[in-house]
């Protein structure tokens, strides 16, 4: 496992410590006065303060700008286009939850939103990389998926771990209407050494505060070594299995999408090249700034290993 390295910010891109904490003690106080709604006026949902320990991963590169994590989104329960999310999603009530882990496990749960924040959060800086070509730097906070797994103690005839979002057409606009472009629930997996490894999280905030609606309140998954269609949000159930689970992009188009979804730059999609990506927030928003693609979005030296002698052409 790499060493933690520090981010690599110019002075003029960091906040002063003084007025993030002001920030978040006000907003904080103003939620538990009740100054503040649940809900700002443009709809979306409020992002209060949530507090985690520092995680030891960092690309060291500069954040994308909030604005544009929580602005150009997919997630197509509230819409196939970029802004869609952020534009639709205020209806939706990420409160209360309920997360449901079972199949073959010894000890099958049920786990609000309390009891995952309990397990321990901690803020870490993913690189993330979008099968469309473009990525982000963000700061998530979220608890290693293994700690969730060690509450239920796996069996060992489980070797996947299957996930499973909610669906509720009257809070998702994407999810009503006579055309719908996926089926739902939206369903994703991976084999239970990728879920365990340290880099694997699911998260419920970003930026020092809770996840907005438009990016997969209240918890999601985050594999940063994989493309973004990788990252089921809203999830509701998680079951571990002995084969292999479906997965919604696979299911749709398997010559496009593969199962495993690591980043390799070497394999293009089949309607655009994968060689290199956009930043997203770097030279304006929508930039030049592109750079090559790196293996397993970056992560190679941390993951590599979990696909010892396979073919990562043919399993993309």
């Amino acid at each position: 496992m790499a060493a933690y390295r520090p981010p690599v910010l110019p002075p003029s891109e960091i906040t002063p410590q003084e007025i993030w904490l002001d920030r978040r003690r006000l907003l904080a106080g103003a939620v538990a006065a009740g100054l503040v709604a649940p809900a700002i006026a443009s709809g979306k949902a409020l992002a209060a303060p949530l507090e985690a320990a520092k995680g030891g991963y960092d690309p060291g590169e500069p954040l994308t700008p909030q604005k544009d994590v929580t602005s150009y989104n997919n997630f197509y329960e509230f819409g196939s286009g970029k802004s869609d999310p952020a534009r639709n999603s205020g209806d939706f009530k990420p409160e209360p939850w309920a997360l449901e882990v079972g199949g073959l496990v010894a000890k099958p749960k049920s786990f609000d939103l309390d009891a995952l924040r309990g397990l321990g959060l901690e803020e870490r800086v993913y690189r993330m990389r979008c099968v469309e070509a473009w990525s982000m730097v963000i700061p998530w906070i979220g608890l290693p998926i293994s700690a969730l797994l060690d509450q239920v103690e796996p069996l060992a005839s489980a070797k996947y771990v299957a996930f499973e979002t909610v669906v509720r057409p009257e809070e998702m606009s994407g999810q009503r209407g006579a055309f719908q472009p996926l089926d739902w629930p939206y369903v994703e997996g991976l084999r239970l050494d990728e879920a365990r490894h340290p880099l694997a999280i699911l998260a419920m905030g970003l930026y020092g505060e809770t996840l907005p609606n438009q990016n997969g309140a209240p918890v999601r998954l985050v594999v940063p070594w994989k493309y973004g269609f990788k990252g089921a949000k809203s999830l509701v159930k998680i079951t571990l299995t002995e084969k292999e689970p479906p997965s919604t992009w696979n299911l749709l188009a398997p010559h496009e999408y593969g199962f495993y979804a690591n980043v390799n730059p070497e394999v293009d999609h089949p309607r655009w090249s994968q060689a290199s990506e956009r930043r997203i927030g770097a030279g304006g928003f929508f930039g030049s700034d592109r750079r090559p693609t790196l293996p397993f979005n970056g992560y190679a030296e941390e993951v590599a290993s979990l696909y010892a002698g396979m073919d990562l052409r043919a399993k993309y």
